[in-house]
């Protein structure tokens, strides 16, 4: 069973999309360099440039950041069906923060363009609500959880992302953050993190309410496979069925909304990937982060981080070998 996953803010890097703009179209499918011209148009900005040109702190903005990521990851995710439909090979798919509505146009939910068009809108109220009171964020890294989530309590924090046992991100004050490093939980260690704000905490109350009526609205389709929420991570089938069986758009894009502030629960989402028996993870770009984090929860299933080109055909032998979708039509055929 393969899994498509999507990561967050903070997976970016300097030239990134330099290497996807080299590649040539293929079939019928559009060139990287066609895709990011159309995703640059979505956004309002150069993407282009931003991926290639800009240096690191142009692309730690987040309203820089966020299109650039879910733009490499749906550019990543072309390549690799190379002109299929993600609902004939995915199982299920999910993303860390931004990344849900990256994962959100491999479900079918929204067109490619329409997501780097969202996730733009999302980013602008969110730079917008950062800029308006300091605040950021660290991660508390190992020690007990119920300590390390007393600790972030106990300072009038909040516990931002809940990545993995022994990863919990904490986000609020930059006073009450600079008190938890001086004073860490038994083992464990507090690292400050690159961001403009405290992302999924009240900090973003503003922000929520401007991209709510703007996700609300926006062109949108029932999930057409398995979408796991960042809120608890179940599928959204658990909230209705929709037209396909996976939950309905009005459902996914109420949670992009409330996203927007709530904890990001991506502990839950690894450990329904592991209740569903997925045996096979394609982390699209700029992978890493969630690779390292299934390296731990999730042990024995294969893995690919997609970080450049290169990575393509590593994918791809994972979905031949590992897509249940895909391995059930060849035995569909076969008369099995």
């Amino acid at each position: 069973m393969l899994a498509v996953v999507c990561p967050g803010q903070g997976s970016q890097t300097p030239g990134m999309l330099q290497p996807w703009l080299e590649l040539p179209g293929a079939g019928a499918s559009p060139s990287p360099a066609d895709l990011l011209a159309a995703f640059s148009d979505a956004a309002g900005i150069d993407l282009v440039a931003h991926g290639t040109t800009s240096d690191a702190d142009t692309i730690r903005d987040t309203a820089v950041a966020q299109p650039l990521i879910v733009a490499s990851s749906l550019v990543a995710l072309r390549a690799v069906l190379d002109g299929r439909d993600a609902a004939e090979v995915v199982d299920v798919t999910a993303g860390h923060s931004v990344g849900e509505l990256a994962a959100a146009a491999v479900a079918g939910v929204l067109d490619d363009a329409g997501a780097v068009g969202l996730v733009t809108r999302r980013a602008q109220a969110m730079a917008e609500a950062a800029a308006a009171e300091p605040s950021g964020m660290s991660a508390v890294v190992g020690g007990d959880a119920d300590e390390v989530a007393a600790a972030i309590e106990l300072l009038g924090l909040w516990p931002a992302n809940v990545n993995a046992a022994g990863q919990t991100v904490a986000a609020g004050s930059l006073d009450k953050l600079a008190l938890l490093a001086e004073n860490p939980p038994a083992r464990a260690r507090v690292i400050p993190l690159q961001v403009a704000g405290a992302f999924h905490t009240p900090y973003m109350e503003p922000a929520r309410k401007v991209f709510e009526p703007v996700a609300r609205a926006w062109k949108a389709a029932d999930p057409r496979l398995p979408l796991l929420s960042n809120a608890d991570g179940a599928p959204y089938s658990s909230l209705s069925l929709g037209e396909h069986g996976h939950g309905t758009a009005v459902d996914v894009l109420a949670r992009l909304a409330a996203q927007v502030t709530a904890p990001v629960r991506w502990d839950r989402c690894s450990d329904t990937l592991a209740e569903m028996g997925v045996t096979a993870i394609i982390e699209l770009a700029p992978g890493g982060v969630l690779s390292g984090l299934a390296k731990r929860a999730l042990k024995g299933v294969e893995l690919v981080a997609i970080k450049s080109p290169d990575d393509i055909e590593a994918a791809r032998d994972l979905v031949a070998r590992h897509s249940a979708v895909n391995l059930g039509d060849a035995a569909r055929q076969n008369g099995a």
